[in-house]
């Protein structure tokens, strides 16, 4: 220090000008608090309806975000208005610690604040799903105002309403960028389960819950996949979010080996075993004998296969509101049946219908080793029961995946199932080539037993349902950007966004597509998956459209009716090799074009169609409040 430097009082004298900083110790253990992982909330795991029997008062861990209340996070917020009632209700802070402390309050049907809680998090479980399987980022639907312009700050946060309205449907709408949950009155002479006339809340039903999430999550994905321009769209919707709501049900863990106890292993089993009967076979032959009962000899729905228990019973539809297996296989059905929810449930049967085909297959050798000891009983052991209960969630959690990675595979117009069909073998085929648990061959013979068949495909075998792929380097894509697994940045997306579109226009002969009118590229998303031989498949997937404009037809809203083109590009980012990479090329074109046939098809049914509205922007959507209403 210099003769002339003084230090005020209680002030530390600074360092000699020449002494050398402190060392870092890089090593030593860290004393600051790790955040959080995840966050348990609790949840039932069906309905209210089931009480708190065999873990229907569940705890899900979602990822860990600092909440404002309502809860309102990143992606979320819970807005708790109640329409009839005129009135907010107060939102709940989930950060609070006496409810961090719990993790989440405990399950009620009378306080607003589970409900919020409920929603939220089922919500949350359901999108975590979906990004899981896609390997990115989903992002919602624009909100937009009456001139199509997108209103400030709603784009990547989804509006979940807890008691929206006074009446018995739960419906997304685009418009509100949200899902509005109902709540209603239980009937009086046929309640179920519930007391006749009680309040039944929809958002407390985990099944309604994440199909309505589903739909959410579809629109995001696919720009036009919400305008009904064939029987199979809107019946599409309905099947698909039924099929993320199911595949659901086989990861709770004490209801499945439950189930498999009392079914001998048969998942499929449309009603459970009893303390009195044989097989569930026997107790639903029963069923109409008179005598006297308790409640342990009353046959019991399987849990499983039934979805939204509470909202059917207190309808008085006398069981769930739909089942997985509610269409025997029939291919006659398929040529008549077009109420959505109707023709949905042909979809979900066949889908189900493979995925117990594949269970089975799994389950079989356990089942013959714990038989040939001479053990007949179909009352199977807690350790048999564990391990059947392994097969049948890891089969579940797999087809479910299946179906989520369909939706990049699928043409962004038009949708039908066969399409679907076509997607799901595609996508399969792609991540796991070698199909040594025959999930392909399960998918194309219970969608052949129901009538659902590729209209463009020439046979119906694995090799000609699966989409063309295009010889590598035969349509690259010169300086397109992938980005990392955290998504694209700004001037990565406007980049990207300029060069698909010049590209577009110049191949648009190639693709499919009419010169000389503008074609839109509405998304574009890079992918990180993992293959079946632990390689990382690094991919892009992009919508191409071309709208055509009927002058002669008048639409929804009275202009003219979009009559559209469309292409699906996956697009592969070959690996680095002899230190080069390689240009990206296109894997796949999946087109739908509009030919003569077709195009008389969409003016035709557009017209027709008594379930379409427009949006804020002019958009034509499903009316899921139509759809859904009373369902």
């Amino acid at each position: 220090m210099t003769a002339d430097a003084t230090v005020e009082p209680g002030q530390a004298a600074p360092p000699p000008a020449d002494s050398a900083p402190p060392a870092l110790d890089i090593y030593a253990p860290s004393l600051k608090i790790p955040k959080p992982q995840w966050r348990p909330l609790k949840a039932f795991a069906y309905d209210p309806s089931r009480g708190r029997r065999l873990g229907n008062c569940m705890s899900i861990a979602i990822r860990y975000e600092k909440l404002s209340p309502g809860p309102v996070g990143d992606r979320f917020a819970v807005v708790d208005y109640d329409g009839a009632q005129k009135t907010y209700y107060a939102p709940v802070n989930l950060d609070d610690p006496a409810i961090l402390i719990q993790g989440g309050l405990d399950p009620s049907e009378v306080d607003p604040r589970f409900h919020q809680q409920m929603v939220y998090a089922v919500a949350s479980e359901t999108l975590e799903r979906f990004e899981a399987a896609l390997g990115r980022r989903v992002h919602w639907r624009h909100a937009v105002d009456a001139d199509g312009r997108q209103i400030t700050g709603r784009k990547d946060r989804l509006l979940l309403h807890p008691h929206a309205m006074r009446e018995a449907n739960a419906f997304y709408s685009p418009d509100v960028h949200g899902i509005l949950f109902g709540y209603f009155r239980a009937s009086k002479t046929d309640p179920g389960q519930n007391l006749p006339g009680q309040t039944v809340f929809t958002c407390l039903s985990h099944d309604i819950v994440a199909h309505e999430t589903t739909h959410a999550i579809v629109d995001g994905i696919r720009a036009y996949f919400m305008e009904p321009t064939n029987v199979d769209v809107a019946a599409f919707h309905e099947a698909f979010a039924d099929l993320a709501a199911l595949f659901r049900h086989f990861s709770h863990r004490e209801t499945l080996i439950d189930t498999l106890q009392k079914t001998g292993g048969k998942l499929y089993a449309l009603h459970l075993k009893t303390a009195s009967s044989a097989t569930p076979d026997e107790e639903a032959a029963d069923k109409g004998k008179t005598g006297a009962q308790i409640q342990a000899d009353i046959a019991e729905a399987n849990p499983l296969i039934g979805l939204a228990n509470q909202f059917g019973e207190a309808s008085g539809m006398h069981g769930s509101l739909r089942s997985a297996l509610g269409t025997p296989p029939n291919s006659k059905d398929i040529e008549t049946v077009t109420e959505p929810h109707d023709r949905g449930s042909i979809l979900v049967a066949a889908v189900f219908d493979a995925y117990f085909s594949v269970y089975l297959a799994r389950a079989t050798p356990l089942l013959r080793i714990y038989r040939s000891g001479g053990r007949d009983s179909d009352d199977l052991p807690t350790a048999l029961a564990e391990l059947l209960a392994r097969e049948a969630s890891r089969t579940a959690e797999m087809f479910f995946t299946v179906c989520a990675r369909a939706l990049d595979y699928c043409p962004p117009v038009d949708i039908t199932f066969g399409d679907f069909l076509r997607a799901l073998i595609t996508a399969d085929r792609d991540f796991y080539p070698d199909d040594t648990d025959g999930v392909r061959d399960a998918l194309m013979q219970a969608f052949r037993l129901r009538g659902i068949v590729a209209e463009d495909a020439a046979y119906f075998s694995e090799g000609s349902l699966c989409w063309p792929e295009i010889e590598a380097g035969t349509l690259p894509v010169y300086g397109l950007l992938f980005g990392d697994p955290n998504g694209l940045l700004p001037d990565e997306q406007k980049h990207n966004g300029d060069l698909l579109r010049a590209w577009a226009a110049k191949n648009a002969h190639i693709l499919g597509f009419k010169d000389g009118i503008e074609i839109e590229v509405p998304s574009f998303h890079p992918m990180f998956r993992v293959a079946q031989d632990g390689t990382l498949k690094v991919e892009m997937v992009v919508e191409l459209i071309q709208t055509h404009p009927d002058e002669q037809a008048d639409g929804i809203g009275g202009g003219p009716l979009p009559l559209r083109s469309g292409v699906t590009l996956i697009i592969g980012q070959p690996s680095i090799r002899g230190r080069k990479r390689n240009d990206p090329y296109v894997r796949y074109a999946i087109a739908k074009k509009l030919d003569a046939p077709r195009e008389q098809r969409l003016r035709t049914t557009l017209a027709a169609s008594e379930i379409a509205k427009q949006d804020a922007s002019g958009r034509i959507t499903i009316d899921f409040r139509l759809i859904h209403g009373g369902a």
